[in-house]
């Protein structure tokens, strides 16, 4: 089977943990039922991870998956060709759980179901990157107790997303660390009324992005952890463009008109990609 995963930017400001988008920038998994063994081939980002053998996140969520489906096979081979980048917050984590989980759904012959998010999901402990990649379009994710669930919405046709991404590199146990155990009651109150905000924008009324994506609740708490990466969300806000961190950073995820940056922003470090939002999410066919 052949797996095209898109990536995805989560939280957008204000929706920590709750919102993600898919983007059109996608990972190619092959994968192919051998008589034993398994082997990994992958080009493109990370080329070593290879190596990790049955550790390679795409071969535990396979795992995973085969297991809850009851279609485990004697042995693998897997091709990877990945073209999202890797700890930059856009989903790779997430899309390469996807990929597998996919790919053990197409190789047994079932269609993908709501199990599917709760095994690639449960990896990570929140289903917002996840959910994007494998419907496509905006996310609204959320957890009750271990179980994870999400519910999809178109986003509005006129977005043109603009991912900003710096060389270095982010881990999101890191970022994750920098969170305080709890917020001011105002910070909460904050960004709840701003995430509710940010589905009409990002659905219905794009206009509203800039105090949509507003955050107090995860982003100044990370700030020491990619301080070049927050002077730039606030060079673009003061210029009128909705931006943020794109999940756990350092990329910057933001929301031009038209696609167009702002004349004289100093995006020194930052390679700037305009990238449409995937409204497919992960596709799954006959290699």
């Amino acid at each position: 089977m052949r797996v095209t995963v898109p990536a995805s930017t989560a939280n957008l400001g204000s929706g920590f943990d709750a919102l993600g988008m898919a983007l059109a920038l996608h990972d190619v998994v092959e994968a192919r039922v051998t008589d034993g063994g398994l082997s990994i081939e992958v080009t493109g980002e990370a080329p070593d991870s290879g190596r990790h053998g049955e550790r390679h996140l795409v071969v535990k969520a396979f795992r995973a998956a085969s297991r809850h489906l009851g279609a485990t096979p004697p042995g693998l081979a897997l091709r990877c060709v990945n073209a999202i980048p890797h700890s930059r917050g856009l989903g790779s984590s997430a899309s390469a759980l996807v990929a597998g989980v996919a790919a053990a759904y197409g190789l047994a012959g079932v269609p993908l179901d709501e199990h599917a998010l709760r095994i690639a999901a449960g990896f990570e402990g929140h289903a917002d990157n996840a959910a994007a990649s494998l419907s496509g379009g905006l996310a609204l994710a959320w957890a009750e107790g271990e179980e994870f669930h999400a519910l999809r919405l178109d986003p509005h046709p006129d977005l043109r997303p603009v991912v900003l991404i710096p060389h270095e590199r982010s881990a999101t146990a890191v970022t994750r660390g920098l969170l305080p155990d709890t917020v001011p009651h105002t910070d909460a109150a904050f960004a709840a009324g701003r995430c509710a905000l940010a589905v009409q924008a990002v659905t219905a009324r794009p206009d509203l992005l800039l105090a949509a994506t507003d955050d107090r609740l995860h982003q100044p708490y990370r700030e020491s952890a990619w301080p070049a990466t927050m002077a730039l969300v606030r060079a673009l806000r003061a210029r009128g463009v909705a931006a943020a961190v794109s999940g756990a950073g350092p990329t910057v995820i933001a929301f031009p008109r038209a696609g167009e940056l702002p004349s004289g922003l100093d995006t020194a470090g930052f390679e700037a990609r305009e990238l449409a939002v995937d409204r497919d999410g992960v596709r799954v066919e006959q290699a």
